[in-house]
C-alpha cells in the first residue's frame, strides 16, 4: 500500500496529471462542453486542471497525496475546512488509474476525515455526479449519507 504523506508543490503536475487521467468521465464541465459545445478561453480540463491548483494553494495542509516507493504520486485528496460552520469539505479526489482499486481512494478520504477531526471540524462534505458509480458505492461506505441531490443546467449565451 502506498504512503499518504503532505503536498509538496513540486507535486502539482502530477496531481494535475492524474486528474486529466480521471475526472473525465466525471466532469459537470465536460458535461457542459459535450452538450453545448467549447466555451471560455481554455477547455473543461484546463478548467478542473487550475482548479486542483487552486486547492493546492488555498489549502495546502489540507491535501494528502499518496505515493509509491520511489515518492511518486499516484492519487490525492483535497480539503478545505470551514470553521465558521464547522464543515470539513473534499473537493477533489483521485487516483491514478492503474493504481485503483487497491484501497487508496479509501485511505486518502480516511486520512482527509482524520484531518477534519483535528482541526475541530464536525461534519464532512463530499460531492459526487449521478454518473460517479465509484463515488456512490464509496463514500457511504465510509459514513457519508445522501442530503440532497442538485440539478445543473447550462445554456449558451
Amino acid at each position: 500500500m502506498p504512503t499518504i504523506r503532505l503536498f509538496c508543490p513540486e507535486d502539482l503536475p502530477r496531481l494535475q496529471e492524474i486528474t486529466a487521467l480521471t475526472f473525465g468521465p466525471v466532469s459537470i464541465d465536460r458535461n457542459m462542453e459535450q452538450l453545448l459545445g467549447e466555451f471560455g478561453p481554455s477547455d473543461w480540463q484546463a478548467r478542473k486542471l487550475a482548479a486542483i491548483a487552486l486547492d493546492c494553494e488555498l489549502q495546502p495542509e489540507g491535501v494528502f497525496v499518496a505515493v509509491d516507493t520511489e515518492d511518486r504520486p499516484v492519487g490525492y485528496v483535497t480539503t478545505r475546512l470551514q470553521p465558521a460552520s464547522g464543515i470539513g469539505w473534499i473537493p477533489n479526489l483521485a487516483v491514478d488509474p492503474v493504481c485503483q482499486g487497491q484501497g487508496l481512494g479509501r485511505a486518502l478520504l480516511e486520512r482527509a476525515l482524520a484531518f477534519f477531526r483535528e482541526s475541530g471540524m464536525e461534519v464532512a462534505k463530499i460531492e459526487t455526479l449521478e454518473q460517479n458509480p465509484i463515488g456512490q458505492s464509496l463514500y457511504p461506505s465510509l459514513g457519508f449519507q445522501e442530503v440532497a441531490r442538485q440539478v445543473h443546467y447550462a445554456r449558451k449565451l
